[in-house]
């Protein structure tokens, strides 16, 4: 079985909201070792930081809250689409933010949490190696994104 495709079902089907979880499963589906959800604060503008997993402390407070067009989860929610790195550590495409580089990750993808092309928030996961996923890892991402915005909605 698909494990992507049941964790979609899995979220889809909670009654509660379990950020924290659904982020370490997804990791796990993904053999991902770092990881963030933001949810996108309407009133504000900002994307929030909801759950994470592996972020170095003196991180958090820049990764708390993000503005829509900066970072990776900025612009993969002002794109409406994923946004990927092959390596983190050596990027220059303007992507990523300076301190993202002390995540120590180098694979690294962000998919927007849509639903009926309503914006609701970023899952960002990534990889110690360098690594480009592929179409259907991310299309798979974008389907669990899609189910978590869902469950926000």
């Amino acid at each position: 079985m698909d494990t992507k495709f049941d964790l979609s079902h899995k979220i889809l089907k909670s009654e509660e909201l379990s950020w924290q979880a659904w982020l370490e499963d997804t990791l796990s589906a993904f053999d991902c070792v770092t990881g963030t959800l933001h949810v996108l604060n309407h009133d504000t503008g900002l994307l929030e930081l909801q759950a994470q997993v592996g972020i170095p402390d003196f991180l958090l407070p820049k990764m708390s809250s993000i503005p829509v067009g900066k970072g990776m989860a900025g612009i993969a929610a002002e794109r409406m689409e994923a946004v990927q790195v092959c390596n983190l550590q050596t990027d220059n495409s303007g992507v990523v933010r300076p301190g993202a580089k002390d995540t120590k990750v180098e694979g690294a993808i962000t998919a927007p949490m849509i639903v009926e092309g309503e914006l609701f928030g970023t899952l960002g996961i990534a990889k110690k190696d360098p690594y480009e996923f592929n179409a259907e890892e991310t299309e798979n991402l974008m389907h669990i994104a899609a189910a978590m915005a869902q469950k926000i909605k």
